[in-house]
């Protein structure tokens, strides 16, 4: 299994970033997939989450009306387009999967976002 995270990078408060995650090695569809991040020096912290065929997204309150969860099962590919991004944001951005129900059981490696003027 294989989560690949791309799309971080060094961006102002305001701009807006693309984060993508390529799935392979799992049914892509059966899974809910969720963002998590880790700010320097502080613990993991949830971002927002997809079900399977996505037609449900939740988001943790500091995010929402900026970031936007999306899925493309045909391309086994799952995106957040975060707007507006302020210092806060900066943080490592983690893609992972889950069943319904179940812990996030595989994560990629993570992409780098950073907001800074």
């Amino acid at each position: 299994v294989q989560l690949v995270e791309s799309g971080g990078g060094l961006v102002q408060p305001g701009g807006s970033l693309r984060l993508s995650c390529a799935a392979s090695g799992i049914t892509f569809s059966d899974y809910y997939m969720s963002w998590v991040r880790q700010a320097p020096g502080k613990g993991l912290e949830w971002v927002s989450s997809i079900n399977s065929d996505a037609s449900m997204t939740y988001y943790v309150d500091s995010v929402k009306g900026r970031f936007t969860v999306s899925r493309d099962n045909a391309k086994n590919t799952v995106y957040l387009q975060m707007n507006s991004l302020k210092s806060g944001d900066t943080s490592l951005y983690y893609c992972a999967a889950s069943v319904f129900g179940g812990a996030l059981r595989y994560w990629g490696q993570g992409t780098q976002v950073t907001v800074s003027s």
